[in-house]
């Protein structure tokens, strides 16, 4: 009992602690709120509101439908250009694509000739180039072949592809890239909050304090631990509505379920991992390099920004020991397919065994650095 009135206590200081230091709980804000939307819709895979530009020299009823076919969100209106002004209006960035249309193409096409179209592209913006070429390629043979065939009806192919897109159907990777966000920031502000608690104590003097007071090093770490979970509370909340697909209520629901089953555990890894660099580390600028090396990592294998299954094999089975891969596929698997725990248990227990190993070596760690102090 007197165990837990003492992590109790030097819970609430750590609390104390983190709210006196504006610029902390400043940046706390911002890694949950502006930091996530920014990443989550700042960034796109799909093509949005490319400029295109229309070189008309042919002048027929098939040129004018092609330059109708293209239209916003995903390519702006398409302008009409001569030939001669092609080079400079790439130069100068105006247009990411162009598309010349020749001379007779429809007569060519009637007579079953097989023209060309040029499309030149500002390669610039490599990916939004890259995926755009496809967009249009594919736009202008539907729009072709249902002008050649005179019908919108496809006719039947020798095999027939039935797509069906699961969980994610209009293919947004803002649903995605929010997930991604929560966790990276999750990870980064709960180690960073846990070894700056350590480092504070140290820098301000006030573990000589800590070490003069009836204590045992394993309350002092505990206290650290659960001082940074009543931000749960707020993390829940407000950053579980960026890139939701449901309604509000529900996705607050579910990702408070998420962080309940998920968030713990894998939190007090993060805190086990922030106690150990706080303890190596001297000072806040040690620690601040420490914590690039090992965030870095984190996010990079965590399967977020790269599936895993494109790392090499032996990357793959090292990446078991990271909590942010199963972190990734608890939350894709609970907030966006709905499987829930079900499918992630055996993750589940790797994470739990390993932050337990961690958290025994983290205690073992700081128990040795308060040794040395006294």
């Amino acid at each position: 009992m007197t165990t837990l009135l003492n992590i109790f206590w030097l819970g609430l200081k750590e609390i104390r602690s983190l709210v006196s230091d504006l610029v902390m709980v400043a940046f706390v804000l911002y890694a949950f709120t502006l930091a996530i939307y920014v990443q989550a819709t700042g960034t796109s895979s799909e093509v949005n509101n490319a400029s295109i530009a229309f070189v008309d020299e042919d002048g027929s009823a098939l040129s004018k439908e092609l330059i109708n076919a293209f239209y916003p969100p995903r390519f702006q209106s398409p302008e009409l250009i001569t030939a001669s002004q092609v080079e400079e209006a790439m130069d100068k960035g105006q247009f990411m694509f162009v598309v010349i249309i020749p001379p007779m193409f429809e007569s060519d096409l009637r007579a079953e000739r097989q023209p060309d179209i040029q499309l030149n592209i500002d390669a610039t913006a490599m990916q939004q180039a890259g995926i755009g070429s496809n967009y249009i390629k594919n736009i202008i043979n539907d729009r072709i072949a249902s002008f050649l065939s005179r019908t919108d009806v496809t006719p039947p192919q020798p095999i027939n592809l039935v797509v069906r897109r699961l969980f994610n159907p209009n293919g947004e990777s803002s649903w995605f890239k929010s997930i991604v966000a929560i966790i990276n920031q999750i990870s980064l502000l709960t180690i960073v909050l846990c070894g700056a608690a350590v480092i504070r104590e140290r820098e301000h003097g006030t573990l000589e304090h800590l070490l003069v007071m009836p204590l045992t090093s394993f309350e002092i770490a505990m206290a650290k631990v659960l001082g940074q979970w009543p931000g749960d509370s707020y993390r829940n909340r407000a950053v579980a509505l960026f890139g939701s697909h449901e309604d509000a209520a529900s996705s607050v629901c579910r990702f408070n379920r998420a962080v309940v089953l998920w968030c713990r555990p894998v939190s007090f890894l993060y805190d086990s991992a922030g106690i150990i660099s706080g303890t190596i580390s001297r000072s806040m600028a040690q620690f601040a390099l420490l914590i690039m090396l090992v965030i870095i990592v984190i996010q990079l294998l965590s399967g977020g920004s790269t599936p895993v299954e494109s790392q090499p094999q032996w990357l793959q089975r090292m990446t078991f020991l990271l909590p942010s891969r199963h972190f990734v596929s608890f939350f894709t698997s609970d907030h966006l397919s709905r499987r829930g725990i079900s499918a992630v248990w055996s993750q589940f227990l790797i994470v739990g065994g390993v932050g337990l190993g961690f958290f025994m070596y983290s205690l073992a760690l700081f128990r040795k650095s308060i040794a040395v102090t006294k």
